[in-house]
């Protein structure tokens, strides 16, 4: 055997030991730290957060509310779901429209909400009516001063059901507005000058209810809900006692915003419209219908006052 034969030999016996000893038995068992075995065996706790919504409905048995929350940072959009409750008392003194806050729990299995506490009471929301694209409309004749004011049905945003003609006996003003109008001169001055004129006549018309009242009907249906109506009357500080806000059906108020010569287009979500202010006589007949949105609480206070036989 030479030199280069021996040397050769060596060097694979060195590398076959080598490779042995990094091989790993078939049959060996990997045991975890006993810190890893303690963590593995551990479920994960629930997580836990803190929402704020507006609470759209309490299901019959008290155990699940429907809300529609703002966001959950790291976990959910804002959206309207139901939450369930572990405990009905949870829910006590909390309604439909109510602004809560409430701890939401989560686990990989179960959720539930608890600790419901009423920020700001609100009002229920009502259905919205679906606005036909095609309207079916009345036949209508125009109205003048001295006509007499035709009775239609309406909803105050208290929820209650009038009719024009219980008006009969008193001194009426009626103005049209819808509760989205942004442009100040419009809607929201129509809306400040008659709760101005209400505070006036409550010193020049003094008494019951029974001598003067006030109605502002929006001819936007499709959003102004008694729920938006009386928001907006909050908003604006209107006495319900002497100034309602009202809606309807469509086709009532199409009408009655066509007799009194207004123009009523739907631009987008608003509208393109004129102004139209009234005044009736306890007779039921049209004392005065103010044109356009110039007129003044002094004019308008005048009117009333001067048909209610007090001049």
């Amino acid at each position: 055997m030479n030199h280069f034969t021996t040397n050769l030999l060596v060097l694979s016996l060195f590398t076959l030991l080598t490779a042995c000893s990094r091989l790993e038995p078939t049959n060996r068992t990997v045991v975890p730290s006993p810190a890893l075995q303690h963590q593995a065996a551990t479920p994960a706790g629930p997580q836990i957060f803190t929402v704020k919504g507006v609470v759209r409905e309490i299901r019959p048995g008290n155990r699940e509310v429907v809300i529609r929350h703002e966001t959950i940072p790291g976990y959910m959009a804002a959206m309207t779901m139901p939450f369930t409750v572990k405990d009905p008392g949870e829910l006590a003194g909390v309604g439909p429209g109510d602004t809560v806050q409430f701890r939401l729990n989560v686990t990989e299995t179960d959720g539930w909400i608890d600790q419901i506490r009423v920020l700001e009471r609100g009002e229920p929301e009502d259905p919205r009516p679906v606005v036909p694209e095609v309207r079916v409309v009345r036949q209508v004749e125009e109205l003048a001063e001295g006509d007499a004011l035709p009775d239609y049905p309406l909803v105050t945003e208290s929820r209650r059901r009038i009719r024009l003609n219980e008006f009969r006996g008193r001194v009426l003003g009626l103005t049209f507005i819808y509760t989205r109008c942004p442009y100040p001169t419009f809607c929201p001055r129509q809306t400040r000058q008659f709760v101005e004129a209400t505070e006036r006549l409550k010193e020049r018309l003094p008494g019951t209810p029974a001598r003067w009242h006030l109605l502002a009907i929006s001819f936007d249906p499709a959003h102004d809900t008694p729920a938006v109506l009386r928001r907006y009357a909050r908003q604006y500080g209107a006495d319900p006692e002497r100034l309602n806000f009202c809606t309807g059906e469509v086709i009532d108020l199409d009408a009655i915003t066509e007799q009194f010569g207004m123009i009523v287009a739907r631009d987008g979500e608003g509208f393109s419209h004129n102004v139209r202010t009234v005044v009736v006589g306890a007779d039921g007949r049209i004392r005065r219908i103010f044109i356009g949105n110039d007129w003044t609480v002094d004019e308008f206070v005048a009117e009333m006052v001067k048909a209610a036989g007090a001049e």
